[in-house]
């Protein structure tokens, strides 16, 4: 592993533990003991006062070994429901792309709050799957019955 992408994720996990926004949940992936920097398990809490509400979304985030020079791949769990969530889970936003959005002084707290913000505000411009993408945008009331549905599947752990 690149001593630098090492460095960086250490630092950005020392600076996660001391501020991270309320009902967020985000650190490194336990086997047998041993931390993998590279592989983090996170939650993301719906938004209050939206149709996201409710909801403790999990998603992974993955670390190249040339990170921070690139993007982190962040993944929902397969066919979560949201125009800006390709099948297999990926998470679809400028910001997590090395082409458009990304730099590396993005942090995973930007990052997990960008998410958040996609949740509630999806971008009908860069579509990830047909479904939720033709929901939402020509069947609002169907759209947000399914989101509601999937609140129900992703409860709080508490």
């Amino acid at each position: 592993m690149s001593s630098i992408a090492r460095g960086r994720i250490t630092q950005e996990r020392k600076r996660w533990r001391k501020d991270h926004p309320p009902g967020f949940f985000a650190r490194p992936e336990t086997n047998d003991g041993v931390q993998n920097l590279m592989k983090w398990k996170c939650h993301i809490p719906g938004r209050k006062d939206t149709i996201w509400e409710g909801g403790y979304y999990p998603i992974g985030m993955e670390f190249p070994e040339d990170y921070p020079q690139k993007p982190p791949k962040c993944r929902f769990p397969a066919n979560f429901y949201h125009p800006n969530v390709y099948p297999s889970g990926t998470v679809c936003l400028s910001i997590l792309n090395e082409d458009e959005g990304w730099v590396p002084s993005i942090n995973i707290k930007q990052i997990l709050q960008g998410i958040q913000d996609l949740l509630t505000d999806p971008n009908p411009n860069s579509p990830a799957q047909t479904e939720a993408y033709v929901d939402y945008t020509k069947n609002l009331k169907e759209y947000e019955s399914k989101v509601k549905k999937q609140v129900d599947k992703f409860p709080p752990p508490f």
